[in-house]
């Protein structure tokens, strides 16, 4: 069965489960409303919306804190959730957002090495749903080696609209065979 809150070490990042008492560090990284331009939440840097989204990635029980592994600084989140047992199972990898200076320096690489490892050991696939307009996002998974599906779902987002979001997977093969794998 896989743990979805893990302690987890990195090259560059450490993942442990987000607590409640990471709520002032997390909303300092999350009040930057460029993080989320290209998120269909574009309203999350907004205390209130993050309230929610924190407390809601606390009560679904899959939440990790990124932390910097060089300051110890928290850098963002990331969760486990939606984990679905039929079969070898699968779970979905997402909410996933990283302070700005984070960007594009191998943070998201390492923290979803870390988090596609830990999964695929115990499920034959990951998950990842992601806004159609989100191309940072897309590209992103494009990198780490996540293939597009055709499934297709609506998400209720930002002020309440139902917003069209892609699916990308990641199999244990794919995972053996992708770029992630040849890293630590």
């Amino acid at each position: 069965m896989l743990d979805r809150q893990p302690e987890l070490e990195g090259d560059l990042v450490r993942l442990r489960p987000l607590r409640q008492s990471d709520w002032e560090a997390l909303f300092a990284v999350a009040c930057d409303p460029l993080i989320w331009a290209q998120h269909p939440a574009h309203d999350r840097w907004q205390e209130p919306v993050f309230r929610a989204f924190f407390d809601d990635a606390l009560a679904q029980g899959g939440a990790l804190a990124v932390i910097d592994g060089a300051s110890g600084a928290i850098i963002g989140s990331s969760r486990f959730q939606g984990l679905d047992d039929a079969a070898d199972g699968s779970v979905e990898i997402g909410w996933t957002f990283l302070a700005r200076p984070c960007w594009g320096g191998g943070y998201n690489h390492d923290l979803k090495r870390l988090m596609l490892r830990h999964a695929l050991a115990s499920v034959a696939e990951c998950r990842f749903m992601v806004g159609e307009n989100n191309i940072r996002s897309r590209r992103a998974l494009e990198r780490i080696g996540a293939r597009l599906t055709d499934r297709r779902e609506e998400r209720i987002m930002a002020g309440g609209a139902a917003v069209p979001h892609l699916t990308y997977v990641i199999t244990r093969e794919d995972f053996a065979r992708g770029p992630l794998s040849q890293s630590r």
